[in-house]
């Protein structure tokens, strides 16, 4: 079977930042922001984003493009004979199903805003009504599986047509549009009244507000974020790995992903703070801020069903973005593992992934009963993913990539420098091999906190 690779370094870096930009660069990074002093925050971010999110991006890269492989053969031909590496391999792809069975779900409430949007369901609704619209939702299970099942069928059938045909074509078309989208809108939000208090509590450093949150509270937040905003641990990166050229450094191109992820996070925060402030509402952070807050702020806004579909139509490219590359590295580590057609197995995910994302979708309604610790279905598939699969799908990887019982440091550095542009400095061993898996542990032994 001859390995697909991309057509385009373009699409290459489009379709990897697609994977990175999800809704959390949206419903939770301006929320923290504001929350840990401002431009203290984004400040911590970057530094975050710089030592431990490029480095494990990297090294997901370094384990693909050495192979040209998904990531359980990825593992079989690195690793010595003998060794178990391999095993998170099947991790990674429980991880990836787990994250498809509540993404998804999540993907079609953006589709369905945009519908109601676009189709005027919001006109004439009055702002203390649009909580209901979306409690409506959530209790109705017909519409919700309806779009939810719109967007697997759609996603797959996408990824059925082969990695330049399908997702590479489909993205790049997304991520431009996303890109368009998203300085039109924050444009659009600077322009109001009052907009300059929003950016002001947004970007302007605030000693006062980051002493009142706490500088460790902070810089944990900033970790974090910075950590989870790439979708690292489960080789929805490595797999991209595994199809790009060998012509620059891996260096290079986890800078520019980072960089895109890093402006889609930030000019969110210039949609939503200049619009909260223009209308004297209280920015939140979650599902609460995207379906309520928004909405609210839009319903009373000139030209309010323009603005609200033209933000959920960007809301529906940045998750969707994310459902096509962690579809195609389902499909491309199950292709590899059976020895099947991308047509076949992308005809057996449909299947699979309507019934598997089922409870999510009853979660809010038929099973609501169903609660541990206080959590819905979706709440406590999201903490398997992010809290557990997620960190130490990324410590395996550091490990695998830095120790001498697994791939070793100088072979990761060999092929993280072969190409043009930025090289990973020997130096920096010390750090990757030591003090960044005490950082991911950190992350961990957080996220399982109550």
């Amino acid at each position: 079977m001859n390995r697909e690779s991309f057509s385009s370094h373009l699409g290459f870096i489009l379709v990897s930042a697609g994977c990175a930009i999800g809704i959390g660069n949206v419903w939770k990074f301006p929320y923290i922001t504001g929350l840990y002093g401002g431009g203290f925050f984004v400040l911590f971010y970057l530094l975050f984003l710089a030592i431990m999110g490029v480095p494990v991006m990297m090294m997901e890269l370094s384990i693909g493009r050495a192979t040209r492989k998904s990531i359980i053969p990825a593992y079989k031909a690195l690793e010595k004979p003998g060794q178990k590496w391999h095993l998170h391999g099947y991790l990674a792809l429980f991880g990836s199903a787990m994250l498809m069975m509540y993404y998804t779900t999540v993907s079609g409430w953006m589709v369905d805003y945009f519908f109601k949007f676009l189709t005027g369901s919001f006109s004439g609704v009055e702002t203390e009504a649009v909580d209901g619209v979306f409690a409506g939702m959530l209790s109705n299970a017909p519409e919700m599986f309806l779009f939810m099942a719109l967007t697997v069928i759609l996603g797959l059938v996408i990824c059925s047509a082969g990695l330049q045909n399908g997702l590479e074509r489909v993205t790049k078309v997304m991520m431009v549009a996303l890109l368009l989208l998203i300085f039109l809108l924050a444009g659009h939000s600077l322009l109001l009244p009052g907009s300059v208090d929003g950016l002001s509590f947004y970007l302007v450093p605030n000693l006062n507000r980051l002493k009142e949150a706490g500088v460790f509270k902070a810089l944990s937040a900033a970790m974090n974020q910075a950590f989870f905003t790439l979708s690292l641990g489960i080789a929805c990166i490595q797999i991209f790995g595994s199809y790009m050229s060998s012509e620059r450094t891996l260096g290079t191109e986890s800078i520019l992903i980072c960089i895109l992820d890093t402006i889609v996070a930030l000019f969110s925060g210039l949609i939503i703070f200049p619009a909260c402030f223009s209308y004297g509402v209280q920015p939140d952070a979650g599902p609460s801020l995207i379906f309520i807050t928004l909405p609210r702020i839009f319903v009373n806004m000139p030209m309010g069903r323009l603005w609200g579909t033209l933000f959920f139509l960007f809301m529906t490219f940045a998750s969707f973005s994310t459902v096509l590359a962690v579809f195609e590295n389902i499909i491309s580590c199950l292709m590899e593992i059976f020895s099947a057609s991308r047509k076949k197995i992308s005809l057996i995910c449909i299947i699979f992934f309507l019934v598997t994302s089922l409870p999510c979708v009853l979660g809010y309604n038929v099973l609501s009963w169903v609660s541990i610790n206080g959590m819905t279905v979706l709440d406590m598939e999201d903490f398997l993913v992010s809290n557990l699969v997620l960190p130490i799908g990324s410590l395996i990887t550091v490990l695998f990539c830095t120790s001498s019982i697994g791939w070793g440091f100088s072979n990761f550095l060999r092929e993280a420098n072969t190409g043009r542009g930025m090289r990973l400095a020997r130096g920096m061993e010390v750090f990757l091999k030591y003090v960044l898996p005490v950082f991911i542990v950190f992350i961990l032994i957080q996220g399982l906190l109550p």
